[in-house]
């Protein structure tokens, strides 16, 4: 039956009960949860839910009722709720979100179910859910039409459960180490904090262009200078680049910062940190994830960043025709790259990135890559710096920080002569609350949203963001 004629038989029974004198989109309904009933249970019960099967048999029929947590079973009988109550259940769809009382029994087959005793509609359904048997399969519907993944797809709410818990864990951890949680600006006059193409808006008041931010960063270390020594925020970000499994022009990141601390406590703590949460979400360090398995069992790897360069068979990794040649000997697309930190950074992804399942942490970088961390005290090329990957995404970033004002604007000025996707501009703001001292720190960002991907088994971004950026419907 085509959707249209299922929609004008639905409009019919809208009619039904408006004819009736009963408002089909109700109002307060008080109830318990599906899950709290038990069968012990001897005093009537009150419930509230989707109605998610209907089985007619006669004067009688059993349905399937679910909330957010859980489903049971309800019977219908005509001898019970008499004539009209009955006709007005004839009158219900899949799909029809009703308030029911009633007594609670168990089946000969040992199911636990609510025997009705009254029901009142609260929304009538017009539109089809996804037949029960093959859910919803089409993943441009998924992602477009969220509400009919979360309704039909018990696996999607448990997803966006997870990622709550994820996210009050990272809380909780947080705050028995003392760090505080604040808020700072989305939109930034000048973007910063890290290398990406940001988005621009328009503030008509004071005429001026402001930026989406790119990252918190800047804004939390003049935090540090205020005298605020571990404070944390749970931030969107947004960035206007390319979508794909791995990245949505808006995103979730835990950026922290730790007053007279390191990269190496940062390291230690970032271990910490996400050992806390798999503890608690399983009862084994050791989880799947598509077709491999993640060993959390600590301490983690760590390589240096130059040694993934000697294991690829590169001797001197700042040569860019050793680099080029790797890519001709592996048989890469260079994709028009020419400067030395982009190749190396697409040949990273393209080669190592992919081998790094179990949590590893990368090492000390170039201090080119990486404008706002300490240099190293022996070799002040590198700077001191980690990226964890996990399941071959990076999933954490972090620095000792740099808190030297002359060194920092020489940095940005070097900076500004790299070619780059977003607008070049000295944050002078930010210089001169390094003029009024920093301490010391190291800084940790934490991408959640894929770190949510490998501790749920999700495939695509899309799965653990409710509401993904998609292109528009043609």
């Amino acid at each position: 039956m085509s959707e249209d004629i299922l929609k004008n038989e639905k409009l019919a029974k809208l009619e039904w009960w408006k004819s009736q004198g009963i408002e089909p989109y109700g109002r307060k309904f008080k109830r318990e949860l599906i899950a709290s009933l038990t069968p012990e249970r001897k005093d009537p019960v009150s419930i509230a839910g989707r109605i998610m099967t209907i089985r007619r048999h006669g004067k009688a029929a059993f349905c399937d009722i679910m909330d957010q947590s859980g489903k049971i079973q309800v019977y219908f009988k005509k001898d019970i709720i008499g004539d009209v109550l009955f006709e007005r259940f004839k009158n219900l769809d899949v799909g029809d979100i009703i308030g029911l009382k009633g007594e609670l029994f168990v089946t000969h087959t040992g199911q636990l179910t609510v025997l009705v005793k009254d029901f009142t509609i609260l929304s009538k359904i017009i539109g089809t859910l996804p037949e029960k048997w093959h859910g919803l399969k089409d993943v441009e519907i998924k992602y477009r039409k969220r509400y009919l993944d979360l309704i039909v797809n018990p696996q999607t709410q448990n997803v966006f459960a997870t990622r709550t818990k994820i996210i009050n864990l990272m809380r909780n951890f947080l705050g028995q180490l003392g760090f505080v949680e604040v808020e700072t600006p989305m939109m930034h006059p000048i973007p910063g904090g890290a290398e990406a193409k940001p988005f621009i808006t328009h503030h008509n008041a004071l005429d001026m262009d402001l930026y989406l931010r790119i990252a918190p960063e800047l804004y939390l270390k003049k935090l540090l200078v205020g005298g605020m020594e571990k404070v944390y925020e749970i931030n969107r970000s947004f960035r206007n680049e390319g979508i794909s499994t791995l990245h949505n022009p808006e995103f979730t990141m835990l950026e922290l910062y730790s007053a007279y601390g390191d990269y190496q406590e940062m390291m230690e703590l970032t271990e910490k940190l996400i050992l806390h949460i798999v503890k608690n979400l399983f009862d084994t360090l050791e989880i799947d994830y598509g077709e491999t398995k993640i060993n959390f069992q600590p301490p983690w790897k760590k390589i240096y960043w130059e040694d993934c360069w000697k294991n690829l068979g590169i001797e001197n990794w700042r040569d860019i025709t050793q680099v080029k040649q790797k890519f001709a000997d592996l048989r890469l697309d260079t994709e028009g790259k020419e400067d030395l930190f982009a190749l190396l950074d697409l040949l990273f992804k393209r080669t190592i990135e992919p081998e790094l399942i179990d949590p590893t942490f990368i090492i000390k970088f170039p201090v080119e890559t990486s404008p706002l961390a300490k240099t190293c005290p022996d070799d002040p090329t590198m700077v001191e710096r980690f990226e964890l990957y996990i399941a071959g995404l990076e999933i954490a970033n972090a620095y000792s920080e740099l808190n030297d004002p002359v060194e920092q604007k020489k940095r940005f000025i070097e900076e500004i002569q790299r070619p780059t996707e977003r607008p070049k501009v000295i944050d002078e703001d930010y210089i001169e609350a390094l003029e009024y001292g920093m301490p010391p720190a190291g800084g940790l960002g934490i991408g959640i949203d894929r770190l949510v991907m490998i501790l749920t088994n999700s495939s695509s971004i899309r799965d653990v963001i409710l509401f993904p950026l998609l292109r528009p419907k043609q």
